[in-house]
């Protein structure tokens, strides 16, 4: 939902960043594949039940993440980088959530499926309008001009952000916000097939 706001104002700065990595001689592949590894090293912390050293890796790898695509627009864009970036992208999301059904079983893995259970559905509604819209040209201007078209909804990057930051500040509660979260996922997900439809009708 805030995604098109935060690109707007993040695009200048990430962009001069951008410009001095490329003239080191960075890739936005090489951010991209340095931000999965540090993401994922935030699922031993969250087992650990160390939340402190989990939102340090998270908050890294999101920040690999906007720079990687900043890059990337300095290149030159590709489709591995693109492919890469959203399966990278999907695989820690879900990631995090298996950390906490790591750290407390008992209380926390029914929550940790239906998360994941749901980002089932923002994924595949997202990856599957991308694919129609590559290839009717349909083209979303307000995300940047990313490597994959995409479909707004209530859970977005920036929201989901919030989310694994406030599980990791809050985990006594993160059963709570789990079911609340996986249901704003779900009805993104019922927001993006409706406006698919009616798109490709």
């Amino acid at each position: 939902m805030f995604d098109p706001f935060f690109i707007k104002h993040l695009k200048s700065p990430l962009r001069t960043v951008a410009e001095k990595l490329t003239t080191l001689g960075i890739k936005a592949n090489h951010i991209t594949l340095v931000g999965f590894i540090l993401g994922m090293l935030s699922v031993p912390a969250l087992s650990q039940e160390s939340y402190g050293w989990a939102i340090v890796f998270i908050a890294l790898n999101r920040i690999m993440d906007g720079l990687d695509g900043a890059v990337a627009r300095v290149q030159g864009s590709t489709d591995l980088g693109g492919y890469l970036d959203i399966t990278l992208d999907f695989i820690f999301y879900s990631a995090v959530i298996f950390g906490f059904a790591l750290a407390n079983p008992i209380d926390n893995a029914l929550a940790a499926s239906f998360v994941i259970f749901s980002f089932m559905g923002t994924g595949s509604s997202f990856l599957a309008f991308a694919i129609m819209a590559e290839k009717r040209h349909i083209e979303n201007l307000d995300y940047g001009g990313k490597s994959l078209h995409f479909i707004g909804g209530l859970a977005e990057g920036a929201e989901t952000i919030v989310f694994l930051i406030l599980i990791c500040l809050v985990p006594a509660h993160f059963a709570l916000l789990a079911y609340v979260f996986g249901t704003i996922c779900w009805i993104t997900t019922a927001t993006r097939i409706y406006a698919a439809y009616r798109t490709l009708k």
